[in-house]
């Protein structure tokens, strides 16, 4: 992730947008339950919303050193930092009661990845639990924002597909505003 971003991730205004536009959806698109599984917190500010909502949160995050500084700022709190890739970690079948993944899929290194990820995560997930995310959709702000970051948009017209593909229903695709789309679904 180029450090622009990085620094965008973490800043004051984003903290506030997840505030007043993310927390709000995540309180009334489903019940995270108890146990969350969170795919590339980055530098953690939806960690922070996710402990308000549940009681533990597993965070994965495959760059070391946001890791480090993840696993070091929560220390203290509920929240399990794991540095790895999900797709090749040791987790337990059927464990988590809901899996979120925001504003992280076009990080990963081909729609293939994506895939794979989505196949993990309703390997992880109970029967019933839900799959919860954002993602960007393509504009020139975006594309500003990525450059030389790794940049693989999810067409959100195929996701339905992708995600059916991986063993889920219930699935809803939407767009949110001009920069961002959501998404549901959920193990059968």
């Amino acid at each position: 992730m180029n450090q622009p971003h990085l620094t965008h991730l973490a800043s004051p205004a984003w903290a506030l947008t997840l505030r007043t536009e993310l927390l709000p959806w995540l309180e009334q698109a489903a019940d995270l339950g108890e146990d969350v599984l969170e795919i590339g917190p980055g530098p953690g500010l939806t960690t922070d919303l996710l402990l308000e909502l549940t009681t533990r949160v597993t965070a994965i995050e495959i760059d070391p050193d946001l890791a480090a500084q993840l696993r070091t700022r929560l220390a203290d709190s509920r929240a399990e930092v794991i540095h790895g890739d999900v797709t090749a970690l040791e987790l337990a079948a059927n464990r988590f009661s809901a899996a979120t993944c925001f504003s992280m899929l076009h990080h990963m290194d081909s729609p293939q990845a994506q895939d794979q990820l989505f196949a993990r995560l309703h390997h992880l997930l109970r029967p019933g639990a839900p799959l919860l995310g954002i993602d960007s959709v393509d504009s020139e702000r975006i594309r500003r924002a990525h450059i030389d970051d790794t940049y693989v948009l999810v067409d959100p017209a195929t996701l339905d597909q992708r995600l059916r593909t991986a063993g889920f229903t219930d699935i809803t695709v939407a767009g949110h505003n001009d920069y961002l789309f959501r998404f549901s679904a959920r193990k059968p």
